[in-house]
């Protein structure tokens, strides 16, 4: 006999070899074990979410198997005595593990929903990307699931919570002055549990996510729009801070998998930034949002830990997962058009959220000269060794590149930006507009002008991917990383774009 799952599960690592399992049961189940790599485990009760269903995480160590060939473990899921089972009636799943020595395949995603309802009824199939994800998985595993920002969409919290309703509508000289309310945090509480249980249980993306372990970090939407780029009267009120404290409890539960993570950077909780090994790849994932204000990505504390982290990393190639991209188009123009208006928190926000707005410039210098600094020391070890960006955000593909040329041995960064796996990409009319106010010019990153960032086109593409998309990661024989952007649509068209590149 079977017991349904509420939720799950979902597959997490701590580091090369610890896997992680959550998942959401029903509040009768007292106890449940999971039987991974052929021990039964018991599992941990993480958190009561509103209404008595119960969280739960499972750690697992797993021996790596030596050489260039992996292995599939199967695990099933029991409570109270009982195998669970799925909302598919699924009740047992495999994840596959790489070799030592095995190149494994990655997939990178973000933007995984939409940020208003009425997209999704004008979208063919939301969730075809998801389809084509577990189509890939089934020819050729995937080893891991990166996921760089957006993972849920969290702007509805201002027509699903009531207790909001009248707060919005207020100027922002009364909204700062509201008390925070019991009434708002029980409502803030059971919205953010809800979110993320509805919007994973879609049947391909639970299965992706049950089926290979992801990695996540969030970005502005998962607490909601342009969270960190407000006025810091509106940041520090008690409103907001009490919205920020529930977004962040379930995204530390749902995403970060607890603070019990061992590759958290900072053991206090201040922030999430993340670094683990895994074969031959350094995962770094950087979170922007936590500390984030207008004047500031990252606080002082976080800087310290970071470049302590890259000083650790001495060989391997670096994947560096930042939810907004680093090389990207130039908004400054328009940025200094809107300086001089009253703030617009519908189009001052998206400015403010960008690294090369003018006050997170010297930020965005610094971190890419910290990664210059590490890639070349990298370099000097192996020689295969690369350092590439992930990002989301912008919602359409593109690949940009940091030159550095000051010294005889050139080192080169690589930007991947991937956006979204369900969220649509700009209409025409949009992107001429975006066109129109900002450019992609070559940017000189120092005096002497021997370190540039520019924009490249993707070969079997136009410059920018203007269609849903998420992308793999593939290290060939060639010893180039190939990066396949898998188009909305394409995978089973005859024609049509199929954008790849090669980084060497």
């Amino acid at each position: 006999m079977s017991r349904k799952l509420v939720f799950g599960p979902i597959l997490g690592l701590d580091s090369e070899d610890l896997y992680t399992c959550c998942f959401v049961t029903k509040a009768d189940i007292e106890n449940v074990t999971i039987s991974f790599n052929k021990n039964d485990i018991g599992g941990e009760l993480i958190e009561i979410l509103p209404g008595g269903n119960k969280f739960w995480r499972v750690a697992s160590k797993i021996d790596v198997p030596e050489g260039v060939k992996g292995v599939w473990i199967e695990y099933k899921l029991n409570g109270n005595y009982k195998t669970l089972v799925d909302q598919y009636n699924r009740e047992s799943w495999r994840v596959y593990v790489p070799g030592k020595g095995e190149e494994p395949r990655i997939a990178y995603t973000s933007c995984n929903g939409v940020s208003k309802a009425d997209l999704v009824a004008k979208m063919d199939d939301p969730f075809r990307l998801w389809s084509d994800m577990q189509e890939l998985h089934f020819e050729q595993p995937f080893s891991l699931l990166l996921m760089g920002g957006d993972q849920v969409y969290a702007d509805s919290i201002w027509d699903k919570v009531s207790a909001l309703e009248n707060w919005s509508s207020l100027k922002i000289e009364e909204q700062v002055k509201r008390r925070g309310t019991k009434k708002l945090a029980s409502q803030l509480d059971r919205f953010y549990s809800n979110l993320y249980t509805d919007r994973w249980s879609e049947e391909k993306m639970s299965y992706m996510l049950a089926s290979v372990p992801s990695i996540m970090m969030w970005d502005d939407h998962d607490i909601f729009d342009g969270w960190g780029s407000f006025p810091k009267k509106l940041q520090q009120s008690e409103v907001f801070s009490q919205i920020f404290y529930y977004a962040r409890k379930y995204f530390e539960i749902f995403q970060i998998r607890t603070n019990n993570n061992k590759s958290l950077l900072s053991k206090e909780g201040q922030y999430y930034s993340l670094n683990m090994k895994f074969r031959n790849y350094n995962i770094l994932a950087l979170d922007n949002r936590s500390e984030r204000t207008i004047r500031q990505v990252m606080s002082a504390e976080h800087w310290v830990d970071l470049i302590n982290t890259l000083k650790k990393i001495e060989s391997g190639t670096l994947l560096v997962m930042t939810a907004v991209p680093v090389v990207y188009r130039d908004f400054s123009f328009t940025e200094t058009a809107f300086d001089v208006t009253p703030w617009d928190e519908n189009l001052a926000d998206d400015l403010k959220d960008h690294w090369r707005a003018k006050e997170h410039q010297g930020e965005r210098s610094r971190l890419i000269m910290r990664l210059l600094e590490n890639a070349r020391k990298r370099t000097d070890n192996d020689c295969k060794a690369k350092t590439i960006l992930l990002s989301g955000d912008v919602h359409v593909g593109c690949l940009g590149i940091v030159n550095d040329r000051s010294k005889d041995m050139p080192i080169k960064i690589h930007q991947v930006v991937s956006s979204g796996i369900i969220h649509p990409a700009p209409s025409l009319i949009q992107w001429l507009g975006i066109k129109a106010v900002t450019n992609d010019d070559i940017e000189a990153l120092n005096e002497e002008r021997t370190i540039e960032a520019s924009m490249l086109t993707p070969v079997g593409s136009k410059k920018y991917i203007r269609a849903r998309n998420f992308v793999t990661l593939n290290q060939g024989s060639d010893d180039k990383i190939w990066v396949n952007w898998i188009v909305d649509g394409e995978r089973k068209a005859e024609t049509g774009e199929r954008p790849v590149y090669p980084i060497s």
